[in-house]
């Protein structure tokens, strides 16, 4: 099941972080069709956020198709994102994680893998190469 986790610094709202995190857990094959996500009181005692705030999440990824309600039972995750190959993200995934720990052993903190990687992300798409 997944475990939701806030970043209060990003400016991003809190209903759109849990929507990104499902999003990214699907395409990362961490879920699949036919699990269920946590209750919205389950996500509020981990979080301390509002009930409202997680019912608007789910709804939000109801209207996209991945994701339908079932009363009394839960909210069931009834489908992948379109172009979501799971084990090509994991590769890269592993790939990632390999060089965030050379990156980390070579003394470079958070910000600097950031910025890093921010530059590299913009680089790539700007050059039409991704």
């Amino acid at each position: 099941m997944i475990e939701f986790q806030l970043d209060e610094t990003s400016g991003v709202a809190t209903y759109l972080q849990l929507v990104q995190q499902v999003h990214q857990a699907l395409r990362m094959g961490m879920l699949e069709p036919g699990d269920r996500l946590p209750t919205a009181q389950q996500v509020v005692a981990q979080l301390a956020i509002n009930p409202n705030t997680v019912h608007k999440a789910y709804r939000e990824l109801e209207r996209e198709g991945l994701v339908r309600a079932r009363p009394g039972l839960g909210t069931f995750v009834i489908r992948l994102p379109a172009g979501t190959d799971p084990a090509t993200q994991a590769r890269f995934l592993a790939e990632l994680a390999g060089w965030l720990r050379t990156a980390r052993a070579a003394g470079l903190g958070p910000d600097d893998i950031d910025a890093i990687y921010r530059t590299a992300l913009r680089d790539c798409f700007a050059e039409g190469v991704a």
